[in-house]
């Protein structure tokens, strides 16, 4: 099979989606997703103008092949824009070789490990209450383990919180980058306070606790915030509340401080969505200084690399926990489910649901039941996208918000 093309969609229902679609001479299509959020455009260029003129005419067949080519043979290696674009690449070549095969995809990748992956939601609210509501609604929804995530008393906004008020109260639901008002589009900007933060999600975990009792598996996100000895300091005072994990304590690029998490706390870790390649994990992993890997398909070089990346983390006991959120689109979710269902090392899987919008764009097959996601048994990823229903959507940029400490600083988000 020759590949006669390859094109790049950009589409935007409700929020930025960047999918490559790559076309066989006898037909096939294959999807991959190379969304990159608040750099979309970065991405789509790089296919457009430096991979898609290179894969015309080549073997369809050569997916190891292609990945090395593309990686290997640019030079300049790794980063999110780079890996974004092999991912999507790879993924629409796994997609077409599954179809080939009248399989679904995780039976080329070794065949199911379990009947389906248990995934957790993310529930938020301004205050208590709030919060509690949304939990109750995510029970409700059939999820069986749930991300805690709280406003924080004196500060108006919160990354990750739905409905946070500094920004009109739209929700983070189905669109993390947020839009500001004017000509120009302008990240928002919010306060950030850690020492109030700190003080806050112990009694928040406490509360929910209580409510919920002991079994249900809690999460927390840190969103990078904290310094290595106050992400120390968060874990210890949530060891009594016994976490699935507490994700992302501390900016990613900095592995030592892993270290000194783990020497304070039993609470387990969980990092690596901002990661592209098992380059940023080798420490981390042979360490055993994290529990899970955060890193997603549609970042990290595609079902190829991240096959090898949980087998390397396999070596050391440490399991997955794909990153799901909206901003990767319903082809990354789908791709994801996938090794899910294969790999036996699998730990627990984000998922936010896609608006309707989103699902009128892109033509699923995954299934939710009962706490666990399954990606079906259709040829392929199991999806396809309406091309007449993502032209109806044109893209608007958008950024994820800005943090600022109280005197002006900016800060991780």
């Amino acid at each position: 099979m020759k590949i006669r093309s390859a094109d790049v969609i950009v589409t935007s229902p409700g929020r930025n989606f960047v999918t490559l679609r790559i076309t066989t001479d006898d037909g096939l299509t294959g999807l991959g997703d190379a969304t990159l959020n608040g750099r979309e455009l970065a991405v789509a260029g790089y296919l457009t103008e430096h991979v898609a003129p290179l894969l015309i005419d080549r073997d369809a067949s050569r997916i190891e092949d292609t990945w090395q080519y593309l990686y290997r043979g640019a030079y300049w290696r790794r980063g999110p824009v780079t890996m974004a674009a092999i991912a999507a690449v790879d993924t629409a070549l796994w997609d077409i070789k599954a179809k080939a095969a009248g399989m679904p995809l995780y039976q080329l990748l070794g065949g199911a490990s379990r009947t389906g992956a248990l995934a957790y939601g993310h529930a938020s609210g301004r205050d208590l209450p709030e919060l509690m509501d949304s939990v109750r609604a995510h029970l409700a929804q059939g999820y069986r383990a749930i991300r805690i995530q709280t406003g924080i008393p004196g500060l108006d906004s919160v990354y990750g919180v739905a409905a946070s008020s500094a920004a009109g109260g739209e929700r983070y639901d189905y669109e993390p980058a947020r839009r500001s008002g004017g000509d120009r589009a302008l990240p928002v900007e919010e306060t950030w306070d850690t020492r109030a933060y700190l003080r806050h999600v112990p009694a928040v975990f406490e509360a929910v606790r209580a409510e919920f009792g002991p079994e249900l598996p809690l999460l927390h996100d840190g969103h990078h915030r904290m310094t290595p000895i106050q992400a120390a300091k968060l874990g210890k005072a949530l060891e009594p509340y016994d976490l699935f994990w507490l994700e992302d304590a501390t900016p990613g690029e900095d592995q030592a401080a892993l270290r000194l998490i783990r020497q304070h706390t039993t609470t387990p870790l969980a990092i690596g969505e901002v990661f592209n390649s098992v380059y940023d994990y080798t420490t981390l992993l042979s360490e055993r200084l994290i529990d899970y890997v955060r890193s997603a398909v549609t970042h990290t070089g595609g079902v190829s690399a991240m096959r090898k990346l949980l087998d390397h983390a396999a070596v050391y006991g440490i399991r997955s926990g794909l990153h799901g959120p909206t901003d990767i689109s319903p082809v990354g979710m789908a791709a994801a489910l996938h090794l899910d269902l294969a790999v036996h090392n699998f730990g627990i899987q984000e998922y936010m649901r896609h608006s309707a919008d989103t699902l009128e764009v892109f033509r699923t097959s995954y299934t939710f039941t009962d706490g666990l996601l399954h990606p079906s048994d259709t040829p392929g990823l199991g999806l396809e996208l309406d091309d007449e229903a993502a032209a109806a959507f044109p893209y608007t940029p958008a950024y994820l918000p800005v943090n600022r400490l109280k005197d002006g600083t900016v800060h991780d988000w």
